[in-house]
């Protein structure tokens, strides 16, 4: 009976919490709803938190160069349960190309597989992603395992082609011979039939939000410029896989130096095939200690700690799983890795979730606090005037509604003001966004781009680069400036109206520009690499520049947008306060005529209506604690699995 591995309960319970939270959000949402206490701006945050719960993904990428056993590791970590492999992985069938497993509800099961010739149109994977004209779909049946194998396996497939079509594509080049794939007698190379492949596969932890990216080759990796620059960066962790027989390859050593060495992600580097240092007339404690040998030599060699050094059996940790054979499983040594991915990766996702809706949750609870506090000040100065009214004649009745109607007219004084202060403020906000709009994006960008193309094989394109990379920090740290300039301009005009109209307009903090400013740091680790004289060669084949071009904008376009994005969410949760506040102030002063003109007209109004506020001031009370224990309730519920007791850690690797 096939074995689940502890990642694969850890996924679930983190699927459970974020569904649970859902709904408790929901419910907060809802219940504000119905209380007319949910602005635009927070509207649009509690959105944004219930979708990035639902799609959230926790992105793992398999690196490895040919023939390291990184599909069977991937079938043993994550798909042993299914009791057959899910990924090619049996000899002479080798992964040819980057392969995604991930799960999208709204499309059918199905393999997606580009063509290595999309590469000559110098088109971004980003791009081509949503244009099904562009890919070769497979439909999958996942409950016919043999066709599903058979369909899977179109991802080993390659094609033979001239060294100058393998040249155009950038698979062959004259200056990095040992990179090269070998010539056939008639001179031909052969070289993967696929770009790029996505598997939507509904596998339950694919469902519940997991993304599966095995990478095969050094070609490969430094071939497609998506992955370096794209996939990788995004992955939550990779995972380098080495073989135990062959040790740190030069190949090895050059993905590792080129593109891992210096990622910003969590890396674990494991030792497959342990199972071939197996020697019948070596003893046990002899073979652990050549295993134990090649950690460190591993470990020293990649310059990391030797507990981040994992040996194991990828092979045998399948078919223990698969058996259900749990003392074949330890035997593996794949559990020490498995432990190290939930006890290390899965916590920091949740921490990462959990702040933000904790956050989303405070806000919402302190907005609602304001307008329900506004509105009981409101019916207790009704509660006071009705009062003062007792045994008063239709003449001062008369007297305090014509005062009303006063201290109406007054009031709407207030929204010339506000007219001006709503102009001042988006013209402040036009003037902020501006640097960090599309249009001057692509004006930065092409200014590198006339740049590198002056200077492709020179030092003047990584000049152009870090130059443009300069550019764009300034124009996010101009931002921050102009968005504190926004603030004061407004915590001023809102202190002064709210003393002379009695309004609460509360303003929060501008927000960071510290998490774009890191990313832009990231876009230019990666991207840079590419503008030195060792990879040179690379810019200069055909496609390949006009590609890097295009995913680089693409890359720094998400980053303005998303931080422009925020910016326009603050300065319209300032605006929609303002909106919720005057429409609040409007209903009371109407409520308030009314309550005079109904005692003006009708003897034992009086009463009534005094009776009728003091039940409103009781129900605001009651919507005000419900509201606490809703919102108390989502907190809690945030709460709960990260303040769950962790599960017993298993052996280290080092002690194994």
């Amino acid at each position: 009976m096939a074995h689940s591995s502890p990642i694969a309960a850890s996924l679930d319970e983190l699927a459970s919490w974020r569904a649970a939270l859902d709904r408790h959000l929901a419910r907060l949402g809802q219940a504000l709803v119905e209380q007319d206490l949910l602005d635009d701006g927070d509207a649009a945050r509690l959105g944004g938190l219930r979708e990035r719960l639902g799609s959230d993904k926790l992105v793992l990428a398999f690196v490895a160069e040919f023939s390291r056993g990184k599909s069977e590791l991937i079938n043993a970590i994550f798909f042993g349960d299914s009791g057959r492999r899910v990924l090619p992985a049996t000899p002479g069938r080798t992964t040819m190309c980057p392969v995604e497993l991930r799960h999208d509800r709204g499309q059918a099961p199905r393999l997606a597989l580009l063509p290595i010739e999309t590469r000559l149109r110098g088109l971004a994977l980003a791009e081509l992603r949503p244009r099904d004209d562009h890919w070769q779909i497979v439909p999958l049946d996942p409950g016919d395992p043999q066709a599903l194998a058979q369909a899977l396996g179109a991802v080993t497939r390659t094609q033979r082609v001239s060294v100058e079509q393998a040249a155009a594509l950038g698979l062959w080049s004259e200056q990095q011979p040992d990179d090269n794939p070998p010539q056939a007698a008639d001179g031909s190379v052969e070289i993967p039939a696929w770009r790029h492949a996505v598997i939507n596969y509904p596998h339950p932890l694919l469902e519940r939000g997991l993304v599966v990216i095995d990478t095969p080759g050094l070609n490969a990796v430094g071939a497609e410029p998506e992955l370096t620059l794209g996939l990788l960066p995004t992955a939550h962790a990779v995972v380098f896989v080495l073989g135990a027989d062959t040790g740190v390859t030069r190949s090895d050593l050059t993905i590792w130096r080129e593109h891992l060495g210096q990622a910003r992600v969590e890396t674990f580097v494991v030792l497959n095939k342990i199972d071939t240092l197996v020697d019948p007339l070596a003893s046990a404690g002899a073979v652990a200690a050549q295993i134990e040998r090649q950690r460190e030599i591993t470990a020293e060699t990649l310059a990391v700690p030797p507990q981040r050094v994992y040996a194991l059996s990828a092979r045998a940790a399948l078919a223990a799983r698969v058996d259900g054979n749990a003392a074949a499983l330890q035997a593996s040594r794949l559990p020490p890795l498995e432990q190290a991915l939930v006890a290390e990766l899965l916590p920091r996702r949740r921490q990462l979730l959990l702040q933000s809706a904790l956050d989303v949750i405070e806000q919402l609870r302190g907005a609602a606090a304001r307008r329900l506090g506004d509105r009981r000040r409101q019916q207790s100065e009704q509660l006071l005037e009705l009062r003062g009214l007792r045994g008063k004649s239709g003449a001062k009745l008369r007297l305090l509604i014509e005062r009303a109607d006063a201290e109406v007219a007054e009031f709407e004084q207030c929204t010339g003001r506000l007219a001006a202060l709503r102009a001042v403020q988006m013209r402040m906000l036009r003037a902020l966004l501006a640097p960090l709009s599309s249009d001057a994006l692509r004006s930065e960008v092409a200014a590198m781009q006339s740049a590198l193309r002056a200077r492709l094989l020179g030092v003047g394109g990584r000049g152009a680069f870090d130059t443009l990379m300069q550019r764009l920090r300034g124009a996010l740290k101009q931002a921050a400036t102009q968005s504190l300039e926004m603030r004061q301009m407004l915590d001023a005009s809102f202190s002064q109206l709210n003393a002379d109209f009695a309004f609460s307009f509360v303003l929060a903090p501008p927000p960071s520009m510290d998490p774009w400013l890191a990313e832009i740091d990231l876009i230019d680790q990666n991207y840079s690499r590419y503008l030195g004289l060792s990879q040179a060669w690379r810019m200069a084949a055909p496609g390949f520049g006009e590609q890097f071009r295009r995913m680089l904008l693409s890359k720094l376009r998400v980053v303005f947008e998303n931080a422009a994005g925020e910016l326009e969410l603050w300065s319209k949760g300032a605006t929609s306060q303002v909106d919720v506040q005057l429409r609040e102030r409007r209903r009371a002063y109407a409520r308030r005529r009314e309550a005079l003109q109904r005692v003006q007209f009708a003897a034992g109004e009086l009463e009534q209506r005094i009776d009728e506020v003091q039940t409103q001031d009781q129900h605001l009370q009651h919507l005000e604690r419900r509201l606490d224990a809703v919102a108390a309730d989502a907190a809690a519920s945030a709460r709960s699995l990260v303040d769950a007791p962790a599960r017993p850690v298993l052996a280290r690797q080092d002690a194994a």
